[in-house]
């Protein structure tokens, strides 16, 4: 199954009105990143043992460890999650940033260094969660 497959059964996998949710922030990102390379993460470890909830990157970000080491990874993500969805916008250095400056625009969510957390679309102002991802791109 290629990246696109995958990511498709995970979006319909999951419950109203979680799944159309999903899809339009699908779909919303892609108009941002018309042309980044695709991530799907099943949320295992090399053991198979799940360690987070699958999620699907959208971008391309290295990352830099204090021991000098750099890895690959994506700039945007997007994942269910028990409560609701996240969408994580890697890579800004100013942690405090986001919630400084879309936290209280961007309606019912919780905005932490990285991570944009909320229950629906509807809760939230989906042009400043929009905003917050095309800064996560520059």
């Amino acid at each position: 199954m290629n990246v696109k497959e995958q990511i498709r059964k995970y979006i319909s996998s999951q419950p109203e009105p979680k799944q159309s949710d999903m899809q339009a922030l699908h779909r919303i990102i892609l108009r941002v990143m018309p042309k980044c390379k695709l991530w799907f993460l099943d949320g295992k470890n090399s053991e198979n043992k799940t360690v987070s909830n699958p999620n699907i990157g959208y971008g391309l970000h290295t990352i830099k460890y204090a021991d000098g080491k750099t890895k690959e990874f994506y700039q945007i993500g997007l994942s269910a999650n028990t409560t609701g969805i996240s969408v994580y916008i890697l890579g800004i250095k100013d942690k405090k940033y986001l919630a400084k400056t879309f936290g209280k625009k961007l309606g019912k969510a919780s905005v932490s260094g990285y991570c944009i957390k909320f229950k629906t679309l509807k809760d939230i102002k989906i042009d400043m969660l929009e905003a917050a991802i095309r800064y996560g791109t520059e």
